[in-house]
């Protein structure tokens, strides 16, 4: 950008004061603010000198310090504290003036704010910001949604600041109105839960059943991340394989098996049972954690249910399909995510273009990878695609990786070691390509004990039987 572009900042955790620099660092005069003072000094002491930084130390102030129209961002805690700021800083704004929610917001949330704020003459955008601590300072994924004339007004920062594909595009692109952005961000996040928890089963399959050392399964991880699987989950899971603790070891071995999370997750899951869409592979990747949490319980279980994993012989080439498994019970559940996103899109009319969605996370978000390369392809080729499991090169390849997902998941239930996205994704699978599902039988006791109805073939209308003489 030829001159600096002000703005605020609300928020100077780890994510909001490293968006501060990156957005600093790409022309823009960013004037910053936190509720706790303290953290403000500590910024700018930090950051401050010879940079176009201006701290701060009420909201007021803040909307005195800016030009209009104001252009204000939040990097705050999603929920109440959002509506909470919004409601502090409204009678200081003047119509015109722009807020930018950047947090993990529901998009539900961000809807009602942007029609609220709307109706006071405020622009309001809900904006999905993915890469982390990292990817906020160098370059996030960054996926814009609500007010369109505020994207165009800041348009240029969001793009200057995102990260960049191969081809030098910028990972950010207007999703549509409302809470279309957030919505985006909040699939992106449960398949990341999903993509973190089938390659936590391939490493549980090396560890438990193989008996690899944490160096050795390290070394398989390298090898799938340089073929199709190459992503920045499966690079970071071989390095962390391979951290050694102070004392020399592993540090893997030392961290509980309990895996915490913020609720995208949870959202991604209700938001596909609301919106009547199958989603059981990211589903149960939220379960898994859930579980994972409950450490009590699990180990009360296994004094009840005392086992080990049996151990069996393996095929010579087990490694190569359990690759090939991991393909499959990824590409299943990105499709999913797909088919969740096309479904409200439809429910909310935003006009998204799948293409693009998938274009953005190539590069500076959490499920970075090649794979979305080929997605993006797949949708560029066909807009109107059902399913991403229709397109012909996906297609294929699904079939060719079916024999091995289903090996793999025999070789779980045989062996007791629990492969919950892996099955699920097969299920799913499964269910998908049966022309003639047994679901029959659940519509005809439905109408027996409810008399819902059901449809019978050869007939248009719904129809109720008396299954019982009276």
């Amino acid at each position: 950008m030829e001159q600096l572009f002000s703005l605020g900042l609300i928020g100077l955790g780890v994510m909001g004061s490293n968006l501060a620099l990156n957005l600093e660092e790409h022309g823009c005069d960013v004037t910053v603010y936190n509720k706790e003072s303290d953290w403000t000094e500590r910024f700018m002491k930090e950051n401050g000198e010879g940079k176009h930084f201006k701290a701060v130390y009420s909201l007021p102030e803040l909307t005195e310090a800016l030009p209009r129209p104001r252009k204000i961002i939040l990097m705050i805690t999603a929920g109440k504290p959002v509506d909470q700021v919004i409601d502090s800083i409204l009678p200081h704004l003047d119509p015109g003036d722009m807020i930018f929610d950047c947090g993990n917001s529901f998009f539900q949330d961000t809807a009602r704010r942007a029609e609220k704020l709307s109706e006071n003459g405020i622009e309001f955008m809900g904006i999905g910001v993915s890469g982390g601590a990292e990817g906020a300072r160098r370059g996030p994924s960054i996926m814009p949604g609500g007010s369109f004339a505020a994207y165009q007004a800041i348009e240029p920062v969001l793009k200057a600041i995102s990260a960049r594909t191969g081809d030098h595009q910028p990972c950010c692109a207007y999703m549509g109105s409302g809470g279309a952005g957030h919505f985006v961000k909040m699939v992106h996040n449960g398949i990341e839960y999903t993509d973190m928890q089938l390659i936590s089963e391939g490493y549980h399959l090396m560890r438990d059943l193989l008996s690899l050392s944490d160096d050795a399964a390290a070394d398989v991880f390298e090898r799938y991340n340089s073929g199709r699987l190459s992503s920045y989950l499966y690079e970071i899971t071989y390095k962390i394989l391979r951290f050694r603790d102070t004392d020399g070891t592993n540090l893997i071995e030392k961290i509980l098996d309990m895996a915490g999370a913020k609720g995208t997750g949870c959202w991604t899951a209700q938001t596909a049972l609301e919106e009547g869409v199958c989603l059981p592979v990211i589903t149960n990747s939220v379960y898994t954690r859930n579980l994972s949490m409950n450490q009590a319980q699990r180990r009360r279980a296994s004094e009840i249910f005392p086992h080990s994993p049996v151990h069996m012989p393996v095929s010579e080439n087990f490694l190569d399909n359990l690759e090939n498994a991991l393909y499959a019970a990824k590409l299943i559940a990105y499709a999913q995510g797909f088919s969740l996103m096309k479904q409200a899109d439809a429910h909310y009319n935003w006009h998204l273009d799948f293409s693009s969605v998938a274009s953005v996370w190539r590069s500076g978000c959490i499920i970075r990878s090649v794979f979305l390369d080929d997605i993006s392809a797949a949708y560029q080729k066909n807009p109107d695609l059902p399913d991403l499991l229709f397109d012909p090169y996906f297609a294929k390849a699904l079939a060719d990786c079916e024999k091995s997902l289903r090996e793999i998941c025999m070789t779980g239930i045989q062996t007791a070691i629990p492969l919950p996205c892996l099955s699920a994704a097969l299920s799913y699978f499964d269910l998908l390509r049966t022309e003639r599902m047994a679901t029959n039988l659940i519509s005809a006791q439905r109408d027996f004990f409810g008399a819902h109805t059901y449809y019978k073939q050869g007939e248009a209308l719904p129809v109720h039987t008396q299954w019982e003489a009276k």
